[in-house]
């Protein structure tokens, strides 16, 4: 399971933990903060990309395939759900990823080129980005000393 807590620094500037590690999530000077830190939606890109790359090794090295470098590039668009081609729900708002994955290693197969792709497209994170997601209040004892709004 992964924890994660945030809470307000300066402005609209967040602190992150997770572990023992630290990092911000901000937003750009135009939108109101001060443009310290990434966003926290290209923090989420950020994520889903470097779970592909490091799903993609992983795999590589349990396979002892030669790759090299994963390289992945992701944009994020909103889309009103009503004008949206692909979609038939009822949702306001509609998002799209645009994913491009790039594997370097000049002594891959054709056929490990292929697999590790389709393997970039079932890694952790982009299966919660895919399936459904529930979010539910923690249990009183959970909660303990933490106040919220």
């Amino acid at each position: 399971m992964s924890k994660v807590t945030v809470w307000t620094d300066e402005g609209l500037r967040t602190v992150v933990t997770a572990r023992d590690q630290v990092w911000y999530a901000d937003e750009p000077e135009e939108g109101g903060g001060t443009n310290t830190a990434a966003t926290p939606t290209e923090q989420m890109l950020g994520a889903l990309g470097s779970c592909i790359v490091i799903t993609l090794h992983l795999v590589a090295r349990r396979k002892n395939w030669p790759l090299e470098r994963v390289e992945v590039h992701l944009d994020i668009k909103r889309f009103a759900g009503n004008e949206y081609p692909a979609y038939k729900g009822d949702e306001q708002f509609v998002h799209e990823i645009k994913e491009k994955v790039i594997v370097h290693g000049a002594d891959l197969t054709d056929d490990q080129r292929k697999m590790l792709l389709d393997i970039a497209t079932r890694c952790p994170v982009r299966r919660v980005l895919m399936h459904p997601v529930f979010f539910v209040e923690p249990e009183a004892e959970e909660t303990e000393g933490v106040t919220t709004g």
